[in-house]
C-alpha cells in the first residue's frame, strides 16, 4: 500500500533527496523547498538556475551549484552556507566526499574544497563531464572526453589516467570501491576494475543512461536510458562481463531516473511519461505514480527505505510513501 502527497512546485526539479525527516527539492528556479510533515518552506539560494545538486556524505545537507557560480551547502533547517564562488562561470557539476569535501566543476576547471576550507584546483584539457569521490579517502574521479582522471585531491600525487575513446557524461565508484563505471554520450556505459585496470563494456542503450544507482551491498548498478531499468551484476569476479543485466520494470516508455533502495534489493524507477513504479529484483512490481507532468527527473529514499521523494521535469513533486 501506498500514499502519496504531491506538489506542484512551479519549476524543473533537479533533485530530490532526505536530509534525515525533512524532503528536498532543488529546483531550477533556484531555490530550494524543504518538506517536513504538513510544513513546507522555501529556501532562496541562488539567484538563477541550479544547474547540479547532491546530497552530501553525511546525509545532513544537500549541495547545489548554479548558473550564478555558486556553490552552496544548505541544511534541513534551511541554513545556508556559500563554499565557493566563481563569478561568470555554471557550476554544472558537484560531487560530495568525505569530511565535508565539496567538489565541483565549470567547464575545463575541477576544485575541492577540503572540509577546512582550503581548496586544491586542478585543470582538464577538455570539460568536465562528471564527478565521483571513491568510497574512502579524497580520491576523485573526474569523467572526460577520452577517459577519466583520478585525481587525490589531498595530496601532492600526480593524477593517473583510465583511457576510453569518447565522451564520459557520469561517473561512479561501486561501494567497496573496486570498480569505476562512467556514462557515455554515445548511450552506453564503461566500466574498470581499478585494481588491474581492466575495462568493461556496457553497451545496448538507445539513450544515454544519465541515471546511475548501485544496489544495497553494491551488487548490481542500476541505469536509465532503456524501457526498462537496466541493472548490470557487480558480484561475479569480472563484473558484469559476459553476464546478461536484470530489466526491471519493462514498458513502452523511456526510463529517466532509477533509485536503488538502501535496505532490499528494490529499485524505483521514473519514467519519461511522469509515472514511477518500485520494482522487486525477482520483478515483482508496485505502481507508485501514474503518468503525468513530464520525465521524473529526480528520485530519492530515506534513509528507512519507507519514503520517496520525487520530482518532474515540469515541476511536480512530492514524497510516496510505501506503508
Amino acid at each position: 500500500m501506498t500514499q502519496i502527497d504531491e506538489k506542484a512546485f512551479g519549476a524543473y526539479v533537479v533533485e530530490s533527496v532526505f536530509l534525515g525527516d525533512t524532503a528536498v527539492f532543488a529546483l531550477g528556479d533556484g531555490t530550494i523547498r524543504r518538506v517536513t510533515g504538513e510544513d513546507e518552506q522555501t529556501t532562496e539560494v541562488h539567484a538563477g538556475a541550479v544547474l547540479a545538486a547532491t546530497r552530501s556524505r553525511d546525509g545532513k545537507a544537500l549541495i547545489t551549484g548554479g548558473d550564478d557560480g555558486l556553490i552552496a551547502v544548505t541544511d534541513a533547517a534551511g541554513t545556508v552556507e556559500a563554499i565557493a564562488e566563481r563569478k561568470g562561470k555554471w557550476i554544472d557539476q558537484v560531487a560530495g566526499g568525505p569530511s565535508g569535501a565539496v567538489a565541483f566543476a565549470s567547464g575545463r576547471r575541477a576544485a575541492v574544497r577540503l572540509g577546512d576550507g582550503r581548496e586544491r584546483v586542478f585543470d582538464l584539457p577538455r570539460a568536465v563531464g562528471g564527478l565521483a569521490f571513491a568510497p574512502k579517502g579524497l580520491r576523485l574521479a573526474v569523467a572526460r572526453y577520452d577517459g577519466v582522471t583520478l585525481w587525490w585531491a589531498g595530496t601532492e600525487a600526480a593524477p593517473a589516467s583510465l583511457e576510453w575513446k569518447g565522451a564520459h557524461i557520469a561517473a561512479s565508484f561501486s561501494p567497496d570501491g573496486k570498480y569505476l563505471v562512467t556514462a557515455m554520450q554515445d548511450s552506453q556505459l564503461h566500466g574498470w576494475r581499478l585494481d588491474d585496470g581492466k575495462d568493461m563494456r556496457m553497451s545496448g542503450y538507445p539513450s544515454k543512461p544519465r541515471s546511475l544507482s548501485w544496489s544495497v551491498k553494491g551488487r548490481f548498478l542500476a541505469s536509465s536510458g532503456a524501457n526498462a531499468a537496466v541493472l548490470w551484476p557487480f558480484h561475479h569476479k569480472d563484473g558484469p562481463q559476459g553476464k546478461p543485466p536484470l530489466q526491471l520494470g519493462a514498458r513502452e516508455v523511456l526510463v529517466t531516473r532509477v533509485a536503488c533502495h538502501p535496505r532490499e534489493e528494490i529499485v524505483a524507477v521514473g519514467y519519461q511519461d511522469g509515472m514511477i513504479m518500485a520494482v522487486r529484483f525477482d520483478e515483482e512490481e508496485v505502481l507508485l505514480r501514474r503518468p503525468g507532468d513530464g520525465p521524473v527527473t529526480a528520485l530519492g529514499w530515506d534513509d528507512r527505505g519507507t519514503r520517496l521523494a520525487f520530482g518532474t521535469e515540469q515541476g511536480a513533486g512530492g514524497i510516496v510513501t510505501v506503508v
